[in-house]
This record gives structure tokens, sequence and C-alpha cells, in this order.
């Protein structure tokens, strides 16, 4: 039986947030929660409530349950957000809709604030059933988390605990004016068959359904945790930041620790690895091209791209970065100022004066790029090709079409300030510059 003070009690962890919102729809799982949390506050110090509701514009009466809304939160002195948000025709509606939602809950949340969603028990079958058919892995048997990290603060299921009956017996005794959406009985949505044939049919006939897939998606959360205990302790040991500043932004992995694991901690550690990032994580047969071409590479410099992200194997690491980063530069001229922002977006020059440095206010100044076949003189040393330099200084293949080479009178005497001929310098005493590059690494 649903009971506000059951509420509570699952609210005590964050009771001490800046500012409590509630994801609310105008449905009856909503209504249910915002009525429990207006009551709640007459008798208990809780945080401030404030209500958010994202207009998709998908149903015909989408303006109605906005009325609906601004109604309902009026009589209870609920401050009301509406966020209009634009769901793109793609193959899952759902989906679109889904991500629009998060995205303005996400925009919305302070630091510390927390979202409170009306998922019931309900939506948790129905989510394991989906995942299950789906062929899902063991993070995904474990269900909607109860509480995860959203934004700047976090979002919360409370209702999960309470079956969709004791919300609406409980909304029938408070006398609750709720909407209903007609997309939860549309037939082309895939968990309409799901919450109206297949749940009711696995009750009739295995009473306790529930509660044994409930207690599934329990023992799949402990075993999902205990799998990613293992994978930070590997990540702690095979992620290192380089030293290199030119690298320092860029996440990577050590590639022969990696391949020294056994195959099931390989998946489990590059699974771990790019949640961290914030990655789209790939499916079982881009995660199998995944292990077998980059980890159990020897040679070569492979690169595996899918959704937004590629991942590839470059100096003993692997490298992840998003598509199309780093660019590759473009050539422009050089004018000394403090700083230069390279014109493909490829990073920053940053420039100071120092007695000795390039001495870049005689000739004229070009900043180019690899082109094949450049050498560079260093002090004291022979001519160098570009090719070794890069080699014997762990400059990864993807990266060096972005490094930007600086030319004197179309002659090459330095590559990026990191390595210069003598014969571009100022003689010692006088003034000159020294260049420093900034690469753009996708988190600037």
């Amino acid at each position: 039986m649903f009971t506000t003070q059951g509420l509570l009690d699952r609210l005590a962890p964050c009771r001490d947030a800046p500012v409590w919102w509630l994801g609310l729809s105008g449905g009856l799982d909503s209504m249910v929660l915002l009525e429990a949390l207006v009551q709640l506050r007459h008798q208990h110090p809780l945080p401030p409530l404030r209500a958010i509701h994202v207009h998709h514009g998908l149903n015909p009466a989408a303006d109605e349950w906005v009325a609906h809304c601004r109604r309902e939160c009026a009589l209870r002195d609920v401050p009301l957000t509406v966020v209009e948000v634009s769901v793109q025709p793609v193959a899952s509606v759902e989906n679109a809709a889904r991500e629009a939602r998060y995205q303005a809950f996400t925009a919305v949340l302070g630091k510390g604030d927390q979202i409170l969603l009306a998922h019931h028990q309900d939506d948790q079958l129905e989510t394991l059933l989906f995942r299950l058919i789906r062929g899902t892995g063991l993070l995904g048997l474990a269900g909607m988390p109860a509480q995860r990290a959203l934004g700047a603060g976090s979002l919360q299921r409370p209702l999960l605990g309470w079956q969709r009956g004791e919300l609406h017996d409980w909304a029938t005794t408070q006398a609750l004016n709720w909407i209903e959406d007609p997309a939860n009985r549309d037939p082309r949505f895939a968990r309409t068959g799901l919450r109206y044939q297949v749940l009711p049919a696995l009750r009739r006939q295995w009473p306790g359904a529930d509660a044994s897939l409930i207690r599934l998606a329990a023992h799949a959360r402990e075993a999902s945790e205990l799998l990613d205990e293992l994978a930070a302790e590997d990540c702690r040991r095979l992620e290192g930041k380089s030293p290199d500043p030119w690298l320092a932004g860029w996440p990577s992995l050590d590639a022969k620790g990696l391949a020294d694991l056994s195959l099931a901690r390989q998946r489990n550690l590059l699974r771990y690895w790019l949640r961290c990032h914030g990655q789209a994580l790939p499916d079982a047969r881009q995660l199998d091209m995944l292990v077998s071409q980059l980890v159990a590479a020897r040679d070569g410099q492979p690169v595996l791209r899918w959704g937004t992200v590629q991942v590839a194997r470059s100096v003993g690491r692997l490298w992840l970065f998003p598509k199309g980063q780093p660019p590759a530069g473009a050539a422009q001229p050089l004018e000394p100022a403090n700083i230069i922002c390279l014109q493909a977006g490829n990073g920053r020059l940053h420039l100071t004066r120092q007695a000795g440095g390039l001495a870049l206010c005689s000739g004229r100044w070009d900043v180019g790029y690899r082109a094949g076949g450049e050498l560079i003189r260093l002090a004291g040393r022979p001519a160098r090709s570009l090719k070794q330099l890069f080699q014997e200084n762990a400059v990864p293949v993807w990266l060096r079409p972005a490094v930007p080479l600086l030319y004197r009178d179309g002659v090459l005497v330095s590559v990026a300030g990191r390595w210069n001929d003598p014969e571009g310098c100022a003689a010692p005493g006088e003034p000159g510059w020294q260049v420093h590059w900034e690469p753009f690494d996708g988190t600037k």
C-alpha cells in the first residue's frame, strides 16, 4: 500500500538537496507524486519543491496537458517550468522523446538539485522484459536505478517500490485529477504489448512473476556493481594521464596491459571505460571488433568508429576521442600575438616573449601541416624527418595531421614550438617568441 510516510522514507537520503524538481507529465503517477510531496511539505521540513513539464508537441492534446499541469500546480502553490522541445521524426519516437526530456531535466538542475520521477514497479517490470527481449547485458538487466547522477545533480525514482494499482488506489482516495495519454495504449509503441498482453499473461500463469523479476534485477545490479569495482581497479592501472602536454587531455589505456587481461575482463574494462567518459556503449558486434582489431592488434594503426566516437590504437595505447577530432590543420599566415586560434579548430598557439625564442619578426612566417617528406634541423644534430621525430617521441598517428608546423620564408623551422631549427631562432640575448601549442582535445 502506498503511503506518504513510505515515500518520505525513500527520499530521506536527499532531504538536504537545494531543490526538489518533480518531472510532471500530468498522468496518474506524477500526479500522485505531486500531491504526496505537497502533503509531506506541510508536515516536514523539505527542500523547495518545483515542477517541470516537458512539452513534446507530439499529441494534439499536448497544450491541454500543459494547461492541466499549470492548474494543478497553481492549486498547490508549486512553481511550474514548462520546457518546449522538438522531437525529430526518427525510427523510435519513444527514444527521441525520452532523450529530449532528459536533456530538459539536465538543463534545469543546479548543483545538488534532485529531479524526482514517478516511475513505479510496473514500469520497472516492463523495462526488464523489454531489455530481456532485446538481449540486454548485465547492466541493462539491473533495470532502472532508483538513483543516479544527472547533470549537476541527481535523479531519483522514489516510487519504484509500488505497483501502479497501489498508486491508483491512493489517487482515488485523494480525488486526484489526471490525464490519460493515448500513447500508452498505442500499438505502434513497443511497450504497449508488454503492458497489456505479455505482463498480464505472465502474472496469470506465474503469480509470483513480479517478485521474481524484481529479485533478478537486484541480483543483476549487485553483480554489475562488483564488475564495476573490478573494472575500476583495472582502469586505475591502465589509464594514465600522459606527461606529454599535447596528449594530456585525451583518455587512453595501455594496450599491452589490456591485452594481458582475459577476454571477459577486457570487454568489462572497455565498457566501463567508455561509460566513465560519457560515451555510448558499442553493441556486441562492435565490442568484439574493438577487442579483436584494437586490443589484439600487433601492428598497424587501427581505428574503430561508432556513433559519435572513435577509438584508435597508436604508440602502444588505445585512445578515445570524438569523430572528426582532432581536425587536420589548415595553412594560415602567422603574426605575433599572445594567442592565435588555428583556423581549422585544431587548437591554439600561445606566444610569449623570451630571449632566444623564435625570431617571428624576421621574414615571412606561416603555419602549415604535414604533406610528407618534411625535414627539420635541430641544434647539434643532422636534419631529421618529421616522421622519425614523431615516432621517437610517441606522437600518435591520429594527432600528427593536427600538429602545426612553422615556416619562415617557406622553410620548416619549428614543430609547434617544441622542436626548433636554430636558424629560425633569435640570437642569444635578442628578443624572440616562445611558442606553445594547445591542441583541441574535445574538452575545451
